[in-house]
């Protein structure tokens, strides 16, 4: 039996830079930072030559014999399926699926979800991936056996854990690189962050779509927003690094103030609203997560501040979610051989005559 759980995150800055249709032009950047709310798969072995997956998000599950044949178009079981077969895996499993986050937030769950079930997969086949090519087998499987519209940054976030900023070549290579802050900073951080879910969810992949086509067609408007977000990124990190928080929440507001020119579908006149409230009341800055439309309010205000936040979201039945941040990335909980019976779990322990264990 495997127990495996990856986070989910959320990007401060340069989202969108992370989409090959940029990067292979510009090189992109990101800073982002993974927080404690998380995707679980759970493993266990069948002996019918079967693979079960059962979401209890979406309360749905599936059986197959053979994985080569499996129809999931339509399911909501398309990434688990696409592992699966990328992997090659000839296994006979049951997984279930469940997370803490309804889908379409706009905090990474789709790539949170890949990265988790790869890691589970291959860590059952043992054919061990490092947090890079655990990320860059997600993206793969994502762009391209998919065909979604999705750019690394998420895949990464999901890896890794922890305040990163992340860096994307020309050539499609990726650089982590994790910002060491003290823990007075790491904390006055967290606490200045709030999380506020508007009360929709939304599929990217439309917006994210039509941002590719307007980067690769060089339309002036949205590639200098993408350029102007790219170099904010820099600059909050550079605000974090010298401790400056203040500056740091202002810039989160002058990232989003570009954000909201690459696309007319990142934002909305009711999310306009909450954020413009949410400033009047003290907030010194605040984006949308992820690539718009829906899902979680971000905001940046000092803790002083925070109740009258608090208190205006409340009077518009808008729910705040406490989190804190997540250092681990996507990472095994359970490896144990005696629950199921199953000889290929744990498979670094042997057991030898009068109950001695080595490695």
């Amino acid at each position: 039996m495997l127990i495996v759980r990856s986070p989910v995150r959320i990007s401060f800055a340069g989202g969108g830079t992370d989409l090959p249709a940029y990067y292979e032009q510009f090189g992109g950047a990101v800073l982002s930072v993974a927080i404690n709310k998380y995707f679980y798969t759970i493993l266990k072995k069948r002996s019918d030559g079967r693979v079960q997956i059962i979401s209890s998000d979406l309360r749905v599950f599936e059986t197959w014999q053979d994985i080569a044949t499996m129809d999931i178009e339509g399911t909501g079981l398309e990434i688990p399926v696409a592992v699966l077969k990328d992997l090659g895996c000839q296994v006979s499993v049951d997984l279930f699926l469940a997370s803490e986050i309804p889908p379409g937030t706009g905090l990474g769950s789709s790539a949170s979800v890949c990265v988790n079930v790869l890691k589970t997969l291959s860590s059952y086949a043992h054919l061990p991936l490092s947090k890079h090519e655990l990320a860059e087998r997600a993206f793969h499987v994502a762009r391209n056996v998919l065909r979604r519209h999705v750019g690394k940054q998420d895949e990464y976030a999901a890896a890794f854990g922890g305040l990163n900023y992340m860096s994307f070549a020309k050539d499609g290579t990726a650089q982590v690189a994790p910002l060491e802050l003290s823990p007075e900073v790491f904390n006055h951080l967290q606490e200045s962050l709030m999380l506020f879910f508007t009360g929709t969810a939304h599929s990217s992949w439309t917006i994210l779509k039509e941002q590719e086509k307007s980067t690769r067609a060089r339309h002036t408007s949205s590639v200098q927003a993408l350029h102007n977000i790219r170099g904010l990124a820099d600059q909050m990190r550079q605000a974090l690094e010298w401790e400056d928080l203040r500056r740091f929440g202002l810039l989160l507001n002058e990232a989003w103030q570009s954000k909201k020119l690459v696309s007319d579908k990142i934002s909305s006149p009711r999310i306009d609203y909450l954020y413009s409230l949410a400033k009047r009341n003290g907030a010194l800055g605040g984006k949308i997560t992820g690539a718009g439309g829906g899902g979680f309010l971000l905001v940046f205000c000092e803790p002083s501040h925070q109740p009258k936040v608090r208190e205006a979201m409340a009077s518009e039945g808008i729910r705040e979610m406490t989190f804190a941040f997540d250092f681990q990335g996507a990472q095994l909980l359970v490896n144990d051989p005696f629950i199921d019976g199953d000889e290929r779990t744990a498979s670094r322990w042997t057991f030898v005559p009068n109950s001695t264990a080595v490695l």
